[in-house]
């Protein structure tokens, strides 16, 4: 008797699920929701009426500082004359930096947490040109899509943003999943003494460097604490996925400009609020 209700279970487990479907057919879920109406003046679109572009061939090299959460810092990501040009079209275009605590549906100001301008400036074909370098290096992946690019200024001494992410909610259509930032000016490059920045650099509180620190203090501010900030050099630039905080300038006036990758998400938005420590002014999630 006792091997004839282990058959039974046995039986029950194998083909209670094909039983199922044959009684209680459903129908199939597509595998795509429909896109949500976007917000396009917040997005960098390509169109098929665009002027062609004419743009440098890409020179800048990439190093991998984390690769979960991604996080990589890029070498000579904008040419000399692209620094030239952000600089004199964002400077007539600054207004003060917002911040928001609801995923980017209300924002207000708070010099507390940030204090900083910010300028969106007009889609030049340099401007073009960066996005499309952010563009290709990230991939060319359905429904996603780059926001503008915006320029932004720490003044000294005061200038900082506190630690945050990046991520926001599909309240416009999309939600960001991935951010980056390139330093334009004031870097520890600087072409005169004057002009060059201390601190301003970027706090990862939740990120180690693995392995051979000394190798990467070129790239970082290498602390005896283990807490190490990404360095503001100019024509270089980080992604990441982690929350993270801009250190305030203590001298000069450090230059920026960001970007970030917005995915289209109809349903909660949750690609792009991770409840991990997760996206941030410069990052990008495994899956993309």
């Amino acid at each position: 008797m006792f091997s004839y209700i282990i058959a039974l279970i046995a039986f029950i487990l194998v083909f209670s699920n094909p039983i199922t479907k044959l009684f209680f057919p459903t129908s199939s879920l597509p595998s795509h929701s429909a896109r949500p109406q976007l917000n396009e003046s917040l997005l960098a679109l390509e169109s098929p009426n665009d002027a062609a572009l004419s743009c440098n061939e890409d020179a800048y090299s990439v190093h991998i500082l984390s690769s979960a959460p991604l996080v990589l810092y890029i070498e000579n990501f904008l040419t000399q004359d692209e620094r030239s040009h952000l600089l004199d079209i964002s400077e007539p275009l600054f207004e003060p930096s917002t911040v928001t605590n609801d995923g980017g549906a209300t924002t207000q100001r708070d010099a507390a947490v940030r204090l900083s301008s910010v300028a969106l400036p007009p889609r030049t074909e340099p401007v073009r040109c960066i996005e499309a370098r952010a563009r290709a290096l990230q991939g060319w992946r359905p429904d996603r899509w780059l926001e503008r690019l915006r320029t932004q200024r720490y003044d000294a001494p005061a200038g900082h943003y506190g630690h945050h992410f990046d991520w926001s909610s599909n309240a416009g259509g999309w939600g960001r999943v991935g951010s980056m930032m390139v330093w334009v000016h004031g870097g520890s490059d600087a072409e005169r003494e004057d002009e060059r920045v201390e601190g301003g650099g970027t706090e990862f509180p939740l990120l180690r460097l693995k392995g051979d620190r000394s190798r990467w203090c070129r790239f970082v501010e290498c602390r005896e604490d283990g807490r190490d900030d990404v360095k503001q050099q100019q024509q270089q630039q980080t992604r990441r996925r982690r929350a993270h905080g801009n250190k305030k300038t203590l001298t000069v006036t450090e230059w920026a400009s960001s970007s970030s990758l917005v995915l289209a998400t109809p349903c909660t938005g949750r690609t792009s609020a991770p409840t991990a420590p997760g996206t941030t002014r410069l990052g990008m999630p495994r899956y993309l």
